[in-house]
């Protein structure tokens, strides 16, 4: 069972890098690749080590909360690796915590895949057990999950998302975009306004 890996990114596409270490190459599945092959010095990802009977994968992490928080999503019903890891890309790991504890079921339905059967069952199955490691789910992330900024900007994303989703870009794509835009949403935005913040960074990428 592989629990990390450290090496440097030769490759990369929407969903995955590819990690040279030791001269074999791991495929690793990442919530950001791009940010990743921005790094010029070898990474170090922590793995979760997925077999089922068609296929072996590989989930790769920055930190250990990011790895023990998709374990835990695997824990419910009908959320899945590609699910989880859509998830992780929505949002820091103690935001998502946050909004699980605090039943907010508004910020979790924003998050790709979720929609509000699932987000209750997220609550239901993980809200007694996301007690976080070392006070990781502390009270700047209950916060942020609850501030006008991530919900503002969570609502317009979800417009912004669907109408270029509608124009043929993938998920990947999307959740690509998003990653790389977040940081700069107020949450005063319109969906077009979104939308060509997204369009920017699809058209760079």
């Amino acid at each position: 069972m592989i629990d990390f890996l450290r090496g440097k990114i030769v490759h990369t596409e929407l969903e995955y890098v590819v990690m040279d270490v030791r001269d074999v190459g791991y495929r690793v599945f990442t919530p950001n690749p791009y940010a990743l092959a921005a790094k010029e010095e070898a990474v170090q990802l922590f793995i979760h080590h997925h077999v089922r009977e068609d296929a072996i994968q590989l989930f790769g992490f920055t930190t250990r909360d990011e790895q023990w928080l998709f374990r835990r999503l695997l824990e419910v019903s009908g959320i899945g690796p590609k699910v989880a890891l859509g998830i992780m890309a929505g949002g820091k790991p103690e935001t998502i915590a946050a909004a699980i504890q605090q039943e907010n079921i508004a910020f979790l339905t924003k998050l790709p895949g979720i929609g509000k059967k699932t987000a209750q069952r997220m609550i239901l199955d993980l809200k007694e057990k996301l007690g976080g490691t070392d006070g990781l789910w502390s009270a700047t992330a209950i916060e942020e999950v609850t501030s006008p900024a991530v919900m503002g900007g969570s609502a317009s994303w979800a417009a912004a998302r669907e109408a270029l989703g509608g124009l043929g870009y993938r998920e990947a794509e999307l959740d690509r975009a998003w990653h790389a835009i977040k940081d700069k949403v107020t949450g005063s935005e319109s969906p077009d306004a979104l939308m060509k913040l997204a369009l920017q960074q699809l058209f760079q990428g």
